[in-house]
Parts: C-alpha cells; sequence; structure tokens
C-alpha cells in the first residue's frame, strides 16, 4: 500500500510551471478560425497559458512572400491577425520559423496536408531579408519592448527528413544566418534551436554557437515516449510497453547537461507522437501528464504539450469528436481528462513541500499556496507494464488541523467524456442533447473529504485506480479552526 509523509510546517522549494509557459497549436493558418480562437481564448482563462507555438507561420497559405516576375512581395497582413489576437487575450507567440515560402525554397519536397515546403533556401540572403523584414515590422507594429518577450526559434525538427531536407551543417547555417539577423534588429530579442526531434542535436548545437561565436539565447527540443522504440506513430502501445517509466525525466536530465549553462525549452512533448492514439482521449493521458510535468519542473524552463486543440489538420481534419487527437479539447470543445489534469496543475501553488515514500506506479506531489494546500496524486504505468488500484495513505504533520478539504478525480468514472460517447454509440456528430451530456461528464466533481486526526497532524486515506489522478485541497490557516474528524 503506498504511503506518503509531508511536513506541512517545512520551508519549501519554489516550483516553476513549466505547463503554462507555452502550448502547442497545428499550423499558424489555423489561427485564424473562430473556432480556434474560442478555445485559444477559453485555455488562456482556464488554464493560464502564456504563449502558443505553430507550425507554418511562413507557408504559402500564410501569404507571407510571393515572387512575380522575379520581383519578391511581403505580406505580413495574416501572422498580423493573429498575433494581434493573441495579444488581446493577454498571450504572445512562440515563434517557430518554419516552413520555406516556396519563393524562396530549393526544392519541392513538403510535409503534411498544408504542404509546408521543408527545403533550404535557395539563397540565404533572401531568406535573411524575409527574416528582417518581418522583425522590423513587428517591432513597429507591437513595440520593441514586447518583442522582446517573444522566443524565435529557427524550424522544426531538422534532424528529422520529413521536416528538413538539408544536412546538419545546413540547419546549422541557417541557424548563423537566422540568429545574426534577429539580433541585427535587436540584441535582446530572444532566439534558440535547434528545435530537434527525440532530444537529438543538442550537443553538436551548443557546440557550434560557441565555435561559431554565434548568438543562442536558449535550447529547444521535442521528445515523446515512443521517440526510442521505432517510427512515429507506428504501433503506439507496442513502443510504450517497451518504455521504462521514466524516461522522459532521464531524457530531461540528458537535454539539460548538454544545453551545459543554457536554459532549455520543450517546445513538443505528449504522451505519444501518433495523432490517432486512443489513449490521448482517455485519464492514462491524464494520469502520464501529471507525473511527466511534476518530474520535470525544475529543470527546464517550458515544458509545451502538443496540443490544446483537435482543431488539426495536420493528417486530415477529422470531425469525429474522440478520435484519439493530441488535443487537451476535442473540435467542439469538450475537455478531455488532460484538460482536467491541466487545471489541476495551474491551481497548484508555487512552494513545493518535500514528500518522503515512493512508489512503482504512484507519484504524491504537496504544494502550498497562502492558506491552502493541494495533494496531487497520480497512479501511471506504460500500457503493459504492471498496475492496480491503489490504497494510498498520506501522512501530514503539521500545527494546525486543515478547516476544510475536498477531492477531485480523473479516472475511469470521472471527467471521462469518451466513455460516455461511446455508451451513446459513438455518434460522429452529436446532437445538442448528446452535446450537452458530454460537457457534463466532463467536469470536474468535488467530493467532501474527511481526514484522521493524530497527534502532530491528520492522515488522508485515498482509493487511487489504474491511470486515475486525484486532487486534494486543504485549507489549513493560520488559527485555532479545527476540521472534521472521523
Amino acid at each position: 500500500m503506498p504511503e506518503f509523509h509531508c511536513d506541512l510546517d517545512q520551508t519549501g522549494a519554489p516550483l516553476r510551471h513549466v505547463w503554462s509557459h507555452t502550448i502547442g497549436s497545428d499550423h499558424a493558418r489555423m489561427a485564424l478560425r473562430a473556432d480556434w480562437r474560442e478555445q485559444m481564448r477559453r485555455v488562456r482563462e482556464e488554464l493560464g497559458v502564456e504563449y502558443v507555438r505553430f507550425h507554418g507561420l511562413l507557408d504559402d497559405d500564410m501569404a507571407i512572400l510571393l515572387d512575380e516576375q522575379d520581383t519578391l512581395h511581403y505580406g505580413f497582413h495574416n501572422a498580423d491577425l493573429i498575433i494581434d489576437f493573441l495579444r488581446e487575450i493577454g498571450m504572445r507567440p512562440f515563434v517557430e520559423l518554419s516552413f520555406m515560402p516556396t519563393a524562396l525554397a530549393s526544392g519541392h519536397t513538403t510535409v503534411f496536408s498544408y504542404r509546408g515546403n521543408v527545403t533550404p533556401p535557395k539563397k540565404l540572403a533572401d531568406w535573411d531579408a524575409l527574416i528582417d523584414r518581418l522583425l522590423r515590422h513587428w517591432v513597429d507594429r507591437y513595440g520593441l519592448d514586447e518583442v522582446r518577450r517573444w522566443y524565435f526559434e529557427v524550424w522544426n525538427e531538422p534532424n528529422i527528413p520529413s521536416f528538413w531536407t538539408g544536412t546538419q551543417a545546413d540547419y546549422f547555417e541557417l541557424y548563423r544566418h537566422t540568429a545574426t539577423t534577429i539580433k541585427s534588429v535587436d540584441a535582446q530579442l530572444q532566439v534558440g534551436g535547434p528545435a530537434t526531434a527525440n532530444d537529438e542535436w543538442i550537443a553538436d548545437f551548443v557546440a557550434f554557437c560557441r565555435r561559431a561565436k554565434l548568438p543562442c539565447d536558449f535550447v529547444s527540443t521535442h521528445h515523446y515516449p515512443t521517440d526510442a522504440f521505432g517510427k512515429p506513430g507506428e504501433d503506439t502501445e507496442k513502443q510504450l510497453s517497451l518504455a521504462t517509466r521514466g524516461i522522459l525525466h532521464r531524457r530531461v536530465l540528458d537535454s539539460c547537461a548538454a544545453a551545459d549553462t543554457l536554459p532549455v525549452y520543450y517546445t513538443e512533448w505528449c504522451s505519444s507522437s501518433n495523432p490517432f492514439f486512443r489513449l490521448h482521449d482517455e485519464p492514462y493521458a491524464a494520469a502520464f501528464m501529471i507525473k511527466n510535468f511534476l518530474a520535470v519542473a525544475d529543470l527546464v524552463q517550458c515544458y509545451s504539450w502538443w496540443t490544446f486543440s483537435d482543431i488539426f489538420a495536420e493528417n486530415y481534419f477529422s470531425s469525429v469528436p474522440f478520435h484519439g487527437g493530441f488535443g487537451l479539447l476535442t473540435i467542439g470543445g469538450i475537455a478531455k481528462p488532460t484538460y482536467r489534469a491541466f487545471q489541476m496543475l495551474h491551481r497548484l501553488g508555487r512552494e513545493r513541500l518535500r514528500v518522503d515514500g515512493a512508489h512503482v506506479t504512484v507519484d504524491a506531489a504537496v504544494v502550498r499556496a497562502e492558506g491552502v494546500v493541494m495533494v496531487l496524486l497520480s497512479n501511471h504505468a506504460f500500457p503493459e507494464h504492471p498496475i492496480a488500484a491503489e490504497k494510498v495513505t498520506i501522512e501530514l504533520a503539521c500545527s494546525q488541523p486543515p478547516t476544510g478539504a475536498w477531492l477531485e478525480r480523473i479516472d475511469e468514472d470521472h471527467c471521462n467524456p469518451r466513455k460516455l460517447w461511446e455508451a451513446l454509440g459513438s455518434p460522429d456528430y452529436p446532437n445538442a442533447e448528446q452535446q450537452h451530456r458530454l460537457h457534463e461528464a466532463a467536469l470536474l466533481q468535488r467530493e467532501p473529504l474527511r481526514w484522521h486526526a493524530k497527534t502532530g497532524g491528520f492522515s488522508l486515506n485515498i482509493d487511487l485506480p489504474p491511470h486515475a489522478v486525484a486532487a486534494i485541497t486543504l485549507h489549513v490557516p493560520n488559527d485555532d479552526s479545527t476540521g472534521e474528524t472521523s
């Protein structure tokens, strides 16, 4: 039986909310849609996310650049519309500088349904001119102080041939030109890379920047637990069955070591790299999220979940509400278990207390805010790894007992709208009544919680099913209040 111990009177350590820094989206043009904007506004308000990152800002469907009779015509209106909206709702872009406008491209290889060109530029001077014009335009439009708060990431996953037909040396040269151009606009603008998949190229990239005396404000990379076990998206459950539970934490440690003194930003991660993976819709992904976000919070500056919404068309635009998409929200805005897990994380305070105790599948975190302590539990294992329902005991030492406590759950029977959707016959297009019921099934429900008073503190007992999350909120004021005991 898992047992954890925590002294609520201790001085804790700062907890960085790495989940709230940046969230992933699809490609830039989606941000012109009304439903995308509605969901992004909701994510800002309910989850507190500060930045959003997407592919293809420079793609032809954004009308950034046109070559007409050997004359280049620039157009930044669509990009401005997106950033205007983000600023309106209190967010900012984490700017991924990709893909190659056809007018500049050296080849015709493309990726995804929207055909982002993934070839190097024919002339680096023309690429430099585009970056220079774009950033100077943004500085003029939004002000230098504002644009200094943005992040500029050079390309996306250049270590994968699907995203970059050039070599590593070609990417490094693209980075040299891009970073130099950005810093020529203003030395305090933030630029970084290599934006690689699978935690790769970091040491080589840092060495290259230092050898060439190039600016680099941060290291960015991506990973998924399936990356090391085959081709992305193939046989996902089999790949995960080969993964070890702490694999992402160990990879973050390695990436931070390779980055040396540079801050590390993970600009993509998720429970698998498969865009049609059933478990993305289920409580499994919520438990996976909680465990891994809290495991790396002290190591990186940003750990950006891919993605916030199933309004997503890399392969094709699925209109089925539960099809295993990456998003926290379905295309109709129904909150998946991961969305509710994100809400729990957002409500956490900023002071993390030391917790003693360990278990093979159960993890516990205790975090304090003013007058409130939150205990966050997860029970997670990869598919085909042993996992069972657990009776968890949390022993809490304190000088004052709580004045109130409640419990919220994510598991097979809580915050699991896909289960109801299947019971309704898995309708491709839920009617208004069904949609209402699905929204209701996705809500977090508060349950009053009893505790056991003991000398010098109290204890809590929680039943935790497999692939489940439990959030316990305790009001522990500095007064002589007493709580309900059993």
